[in-house]
């Protein structure tokens, strides 16, 4: 069986050339969603597919622009790498989307050719975030099987420190140490320094740094 393609959501207010932008990214393998306005994706709400998926957003719309759309996604999580479509005197605010992280700008009238290296590069990138939050999640749930004793000795462990190190640190005996160690080994698979600060920044890229006390739980899902 084929895999499915990426999947496009695609937003421009003009009728028809929605319809030929549709026309011609299921032309280049996608499998397209249009939207006549930028309210309508927020209330559709796609979820991401595992195959991949992107934003292909025209920069200037009544009610609610490109730009209102990038930072309403931002404000709400919502990860989507965005393609902006502009027409001529938009430079400017593609530029501010770029800085905004859009990944890519296209100028109308479009190439194909462009487009389609516009797309794989934001299916690229989808594809690439999915994967790093899956590794994540996984790190996480590895991490909540642990008592807030046994984060506590993961995290300075992690850090280099002995189980000597570790005990006077935590008020606990060399004996205890060892003890949490060899649970958190069971429950992680993790046992040596480098396997748990690669275990612990996968978790959550700032628990490591200074100043910190415990790995922190995991996020709720």
């Amino acid at each position: 069986m084929t895999a499915p393609p990426p999947v496009i959501h695609v937003v421009d207010d003009d009728p028809a050339f929605l319809r030929s932008t549709l026309f011609m990214v299921e032309g280049l393998g996608f499998a397209p969603v249009g939207y006549a306005q930028a309210q309508d994706f927020l209330d559709a709400h796609p979820a991401p597919v595992p195959q991949g998926c992107c934003l292909l957003l025209d920069i200037r719309m009544p009610r609610m622009s490109g730009l209102e759309l990038q930072r309403r996604l931002a404000d709400l999580g919502r990860d989507y790498p965005i393609v902006f479509m502009t027409g001529h005197g938009d430079i400017d605010q593609a530029v501010q989307a770029m800085r905004a992280g859009a990944i890519d700008f296209l100028q109308k009238p479009f190439r194909e050719q462009a487009l389609l290296d516009a797309l794989n590069y934001a299916v690229g990138v989808n594809l690439a975030a999915q994967h790093q939050q899956g590794l994540r999640a996984a790190a996480q749930e590895q991490l909540g099987r642990l008592s807030p004793r046994e984060r506590d000795v993961a995290r300075l462990v992690a850090l280099g420190l002995s189980n000597k190190e570790v005990a006077r640190q935590l008020s606990i005996s060399d004996h205890t140490v060892h003890v949490h160690r060899q649970r958190i080994t069971e429950k992680t698979g993790s046992g040596h320094a480098a396997d748990l600060a690669r275990l612990i920044l996968r978790a959550d890229p700032r628990a490591l740094d200074d100043g910190g006390t415990s790995v922190p739980p995991p996020h709720p899902v």
